[in-house]
Formats: C-alpha cells, sequence, structure tokens
C-alpha cells in the first residue's frame, strides 16, 4: 500500500532538487551543475575502488553529461564580449569530458581527481564573481531606500 521509507525519501529529495532548480537564478544553476558534476566523479571514485564497473560507468557518464549537456552548452559562444572566454570554456569542458572518458576506459582514478580539482577551481572562481541577479536586485533595493 505504501512505499518504502527509501523510496519516500528519494522522492522527498527529488521534489526539494527540483524546486531549487525551479528557483535558482541562472548564476545558481550553473553553481548547482559544478556541485552535480562533481558529486558524479566522487562517486564514480567510490565505485572505481570498491570495483563496481557497472555504477563507475554510470556515474561517469553521469558527470560527462551535465558537463556536456549542462556546462558546455550554456556557453554563448556567439560574437559577444565575453566570447574568447566561452571559447576557452568550451575547449576545456571538451578536455574535461575526454579525460573522464579516458578514466573510465583506464579505470585512473588521478584522471577522475584531475576534473575534480578543474571543476572546484571553476565553481569557486563562478561563486566568486557573485551572482548578477542578486547584486542587481541589492543595489536596486539600497537605491530605493
Amino acid at each position: 500500500m505504501f512505499g518504502s521509507a527509501q523510496r519516500g525519501a528519494s522522492t522527498y529529495a527529488k521534489i526539494g532538487i527540483e524546486t531549487g532548480v525551479v528557483a535558482a537564478s541562472p548564476h545558481k544553476l550553473i553553481i548547482m551543475l559544478f556541485e552535480g558534476a562533481m558529486t558524479a566523479i566522487a562517486m564514480a571514485g567510490m565505485h572505481m575502488r570498491s570495483m563496481n564497473i557497472k555504477d563507475k560507468g554510470e556515474a561517469i557518464t553521469k558527470a560527462i553529461l551535465i558537463v556536456e549537456n549542462g556546462l558546455r552548452a550554456s556557453l554563448d559562444l556567439s560574437e559577444s564580449p565575453g566570447r574568447d572566454m566561452a571559447l576557452n570554456l568550451d575547449a576545456l569542458y571538451d578536455y574535461m569530458s575526454r579525460r573522464l572518458f579516458e578514466a573510465n576506459v583506464n579505470n585512473d582514478p588521478a584522471i577522475l581527481n584531475e576534473v575534480h580539482e578543474l571543476l572546484s577551481g571553476l565553481k569557486e572562481a563562478w561563486e566568486a564573481i557573485g551572482d548578477p541577479v542578486a547584486i542587481a536586485a541589492i543595489t536596486r533595493n539600497q537605491s530605493a531606500a
């Protein structure tokens, strides 16, 4: 009649994540993508150490999909003021995806660590610039006061 406690907790967590995504600014969404990819890489490393090939492959695939379909796809490669930076990030994301594939094929945890550190550095930089939407709202509120 009722699902297991694990299923209920899983559903609750999924709803929380979905709500977070819906309510998040574009800036926060990018941070969430970095966190998701880094978590998937950490899980892949755990599965690699325990020789769980199936789950390792699934975790690495998830990380690659986040990098390719989330981070890389969000880049604006058009002729814009930030195009050079976007092209550099595009090349870096491509490199990360290839390295993750290589880590999967060769069961190499050092490569997972390398990509995790690259993502961590980018995430820290992204957090350091602050959320432009939130900053603009604070500035408007201070001007109105």
